[in-house]
């Protein structure tokens, strides 16, 4: 099984393959737009990936900018991005904390399942990795501009259970302003065994295992969604 790192760097089309089968429901477009009339607005989008977020905004939006650090990733979307017969996209490679946009350019920015990563991957400096992604958020936005950030708040659960690794991190995201709702983003696959092969993927064997002992065709995910003016 690949580490997260390893899915980004050079497993992006099983990934792809994955996160297709995200949110059957269709609950997250109508989350954001709770928050955020999408018409007319230029988004900036930080860790892309395969462009999940970026293919739902697009038809909607002015303009969307989607950046990731992987290239890998970059293709995919690109590719998918191309299909959909629209010019009022770009992507390109860059950190959440060195976006390369003018200052003041953006109404939303937004970042979906990434984050994060700048706690996970920030080492004893995790909290100087999140404020730096949160500075350069405020820098690329508008006045009365919007922060959104997307994360799991569990997979195999019904309800909230935010992985361990994660609670600092959301914390962080509290005592910095964000409030936050959540939603149901239940993945529903063709067959029990692409359920098991893809959630054993991503998530590890142990969820592989619940995955087929509980027949789970469609297995439930709870995803948080954090909002704040900056």
């Amino acid at each position: 099984m690949p580490t997260e790192k390893d899915v980004y760097e050079s497993h992006a089309d099983q990934y792809e393959r994955l996160i297709r089968r995200e949110d059957y429901q269709g609950n997250i477009l109508s989350a954001i737009e709770s928050y955020c009339t999408l018409d007319g607005l230029d988004v900036v989008e930080l860790g892309a990936g395969t462009g999940r977020l970026t293919r739902l905004l697009a038809p909607y939006v002015h303009s969307i900018k989607a950046f990731d650090a992987s290239a890998h990733m970059l293709k995919v979307a690109e590719a998918s991005l191309h299909k959909m017969n629209l010019s009022n996209w770009e992507t390109g490679i860059a950190d959440h904390r060195q976006i390369p946009v003018p200052d003041s350019s953006a109404d939303l920015a937004i970042s979906g399942w990434s984050f994060c990563y700048l706690a996970v991957w920030g080492g004893v400096d995790w909290g100087s990795a999140l404020q730096a992604g949160l500075d350069e958020i405020g820098r690329i936005l508008r006045p009365s501009g919007m922060a959104l950030i997307i994360e799991s708040l569990g997979t195999g659960t019904e309800k909230p259970r935010p992985p361990e690794h994660l609670e600092a991190y959301f914390d962080w995201l509290t005592e910095t302003g964000f409030e936050r709702g959540w939603m149901r983003t239940d993945y529903r696959f063709e067959s029990l065994e692409e359920a098991v092969e893809l959630s054993t993927f991503f998530f590890g064997e142990e969820m592989g295992r619940q995955v087929r002992e509980n027949n789970w065709q469609i297995l439930p995910e709870c995803t948080g969604i954090w909002w704040k003016k900056v």
